[in-house]
């Protein structure tokens, strides 16, 4: 079974049980529409929770889970990641694309420089930032958005991206 990475789980907020989230999913509140969060620990176990609550709270999310009463319980619940089974995931549209599904793709620039594979993506105040490393070990931040992201190949596992492979 193929699991996705939805969001993950940040700091307790409050005395409550509440926890902060970091959502992956266009719009971030649609995890909420997940009524069962199956979660991955730290140490690799994955563990369900009911959602009892959700809400928005500035640019991220706050969620209350059954059974998680208190800041203390809450606490051992950071760091996990909120997964889903792959095939529980709707079909993308065309030109959009699971950032798990980019993983591990060879990235080059309009140039032909190579800028390394996907290592991984970042959430950050301006949109998604695709990571790339080199074999040398070089990373590249290229914003995941269309206007930089150019043809994306499937099945050659292929990313071309109008991005400088070096900035000043």
């Amino acid at each position: 079974m193929e699991w996705v990475e939805l969001g993950r789980l940040g700091a307790p907020y409050g005395v409550k049980g509440w926890l902060h989230v970091e959502s992956h999913t266009e719009p971030h509140e649609r995890l909420l529409t997940y009524k069962v969060w199956t979660l991955r620990l730290p140490g690799g176990n994955q563990v369900r929770y009911a959602l009892r609550e959700g809400r928005v709270h500035g640019d991220a999310l706050v969620a209350s889970l059954a059974d998680v009463d208190d800041r203390d319980a809450a606490a051992k619940l950071t760091g996990a990641v909120v997964e889903v089974e792959r095939s529980a995931l709707p079909k993308p549209k065309k030109g959009e694309y699971y950032r798990a599904d980019l993983i591990g793709f060879a990235v080059t620039n309009l140039e032909g420089k190579r800028l390394g594979t996907v290592s991984h993506f970042v959430d950050a105040p301006r949109g998604a930032v695709m990571v790339t490393k080199s074999d040398g070990g070089a990373e590249h931040w290229v914003l995941a958005e269309p206007a930089y992201l150019k043809r994306v190949d499937l099945e050659g596992r292929a990313i071309v991206v109008d991005w400088p492979a070096e900035l000043d």
